[in-house]
């Protein structure tokens, strides 16, 4: 009852307090346990920082500065990783074939790991069928389509065209990732695109979703590891299905900050 009588930003606010209260409970479970050094995240080299520099006049290193960084760790990830996973969710039940428990990702899972194994980071090299997929999850989704503004400080000459100083650009990655001269079928969901004749993976100059050049998004590495690993386990665990009665499922997007897909329901079957 509570949350139905809240506005819109004072649910933001509460979101906010809720994270910023969890982030503060984990600080300190990390401050009372004792680690070994190879169990140490980010958390204990911040804390680590904030005693070597405790007795520094204006030391940037407190628990407040901690706690906004592991917030802001959050907010840029969260977002753009659960959109892309709806996204990639959407893509494996309308598109059984690619999910097939016997043939293409499960397939390439349960046949390259070993049983039981949770699917790591590093196994990426091992499953070029499943990498391409996430790939294809991404350029084919383009969930930013246009990207963050940037202000021209001097004339710049690119190819034939000049742009004055002053000028505001908008970048748009879409005319990369739906590029005919790039991709075979740019409008397609088509894993190929980053595969090799021999079925090795592959990455094209044209896939651009988080930008490029010196203002490449920040957490590129980061949300690479995110979506390869949330995607992967997801695959390994569970077989996934439309919800009964659902139909007439949208692809195209929700226009907003990113570009979300339409509500559908779904059903995550352990296999």
């Amino acid at each position: 009852m509570f949350w139905s009588h809240q506005r819109p930003h004072q649910k933001a606010f509460s979101s906010c307090d809720f994270i910023q209260s969890f982030i503060r409970e984990e600080i300190k479970k990390h401050q009372e346990a004792k680690h070994q050094e190879k169990d140490q995240d980010f958390i204990h080299f911040y804390l680590a920082e904030i005693e070597k520099t405790k007795n520094q006049p204006k030391s940037p290193y407190d628990e407040k500065n901690m706690v906004q960084s592991i917030f802001d760790l959050f907010l840029g990830g969260t977002e753009t990783a659960g959109t892309t996973l709806y996204w990639g969710l959407l893509y494996m039940v309308l598109y059984p074939d690619i999910q097939g428990e016997r043939t293409k990702v499960q397939q390439e899972i349960d046949t390259l790991l070993t049983p039981g194994q949770s699917v790591c980071y590093e196994d990426r090299k091992k499953l070029p069928y499943t990498n391409a997929v996430v790939h294809e999850i991404q350029r084919f989704s383009n969930i930013i389509s246009i990207g963050m503004p940037r202000y021209c400080l001097r004339d710049t000459k690119i190819r034939k065209f000049v742009i004055r100083k002053g000028t505001t650009i908008f970048p748009n990655m879409a005319s990369a990732l739906y590029d005919s001269n790039e991709w075979e079928t740019p409008l397609t969901f088509n894993p190929n695109h980053f595969l090799d004749e021999d079925g090795n993976f592959t990455c094209r100059d044209a896939f651009i979703p988080f930008s490029l050049g010196h203002r490449v998004c920040l957490g590129e590495n980061l949300a690479k590891t995110e979506l390869f690993l949330f995607f992967s386990n997801l695959m390994q665990t569970f077989n996934f299905h439309l919800g009964d009665g659902s139909k007439d499922i949208k692809l195209d997007p929700i226009w907003g900050g990113t570009l979300k897909p339409h509500s559908f329901d779904i059903c995550a079957i352990p296999r």
